[in-house]
């Protein structure tokens, strides 16, 4: 590859590295002073469906809730003008017979009779246990990422690799944090398989860095990752397209089932594919990356005996 086609991307890695450490103090900080917008998943509280004769407006439905003394209700379509699902939390008003209340309520127009398709409840006790055990599943899931990378690389990548993955967490769920976007389980789900996305194009990153570093032996390190990186920039590009026009057409056409499971996947696409650039390959940079730790030593000749 001639030097004039070569991408110099390491040259900003400096402006690079701070603009992603504001980025992530200010998820971090709309985390701790705002909070997630939990969903029901990890608050508690009850889900229904319902189904109408006729197109139903949002609002009518809402109004007719908050009269029946149903609280913080939340009400959207689903798939469809008669097709409506209610969110909302916990009601003590109503829990002792929360399903045929929620039937009264949405019959409050008699002319356009409804009908209860499903009714979920989970509990606040259940809400948080669900909370804590995605925490651990991320915390789980970054872990072993590291032993992974360690093994297969050099631990200078791995650790890179491991704080990549947590900048793109931290990236997408303080977007999160910030918006007021509700987190559920589905946001938690896109969040793990973007922990996965992100891992494989960081190595293919890694693989190419570890050949180049063998075969360009008189080029240095920061040259030696600038190529590496402009190798696999079509295959980057190619690929990440790829998913977000499958996720474009989810968030068009899946449905509020699927919105934010988009929105998230949308979010994260954009964060793993700058942290394979800015983020691994420039932490192992920082800490000192050498042609000699991939050299390969070749093992000693054993002398036959006379």
């Amino acid at each position: 590859m001639s030097e004039a086609r070569i991408i110099p991307f390491m040259r900003i890695r400096t402006p690079m590295a701070i603009l992603s450490l504001l980025v992530v103090l200010a998820g971090l900080v709309a985390i701790v002073t705002k909070g997630l917008n939990l969903g029901l998943d990890f608050t508690g509280g009850t889900s229904a469906e319902l189904v109408y004769q006729e197109p139903v407006s949002q609002d009518a439905v809402t109004a007719a809730f908050e009269k029946a003394g149903f609280k913080d209700v939340v009400v959207q379509h689903l798939g469809g003008v008669r097709n409506i699902v209610v969110r909302m939390p916990p009601q003590k008003a109503h829990e002792t017979n929360i399903s045929a209340d929620i039937l009264t309520a949405a019959n409050f127009d008699p002319a356009n009779k409804a009908t209860v398709r499903q009714v979920d409840s989970v509990g606040s006790q259940v809400g948080n246990e669900m909370y804590q055990q995605s925490l651990l599943a991320i915390g789980l899931s970054l872990g072993m990422m590291m032993i992974y990378v360690g093994f297969r690389y050099r631990m200078k990548f791995a650790v890179g690799a491991v704080i990549s993955l947590a900048h793109d967490v931290l990236f997408t769920v303080g977007a999160f944090a910030i918006f007021g976007w509700p987190f559920d389980l589905t946001v938690l789900a896109a969040v793990l398989a973007l922990i996965g996305y992100s891992l494989n194009d960081t190595i293919v990153v890694f693989d190419r860095i570890r050949e180049n570093f063998r075969k360009l032996r008189k080029a240095e390190p920061i040259e030696i990752i600038d190529i590496s990186l402009t190798e696999t920039l079509r295959r980057t590009i190619m690929t990440v397209m790829t998913v977000i026009v499958v996720v474009v057409a989810l968030l068009l056409l899946g449905g509020p089932a699927l919105k934010w499971f988009s929105v998230a996947m949308l979010v994260g696409l954009v964060a793993g594919t700058y942290s394979s650039i800015y983020i691994a390959t420039n932490y192992a940079l920082i800490m000192g990356l050498t042609k000699d730790e991939f050299v390969v030593v070749p093992k000693p000749e054993i002398d036959e005996m006379p």
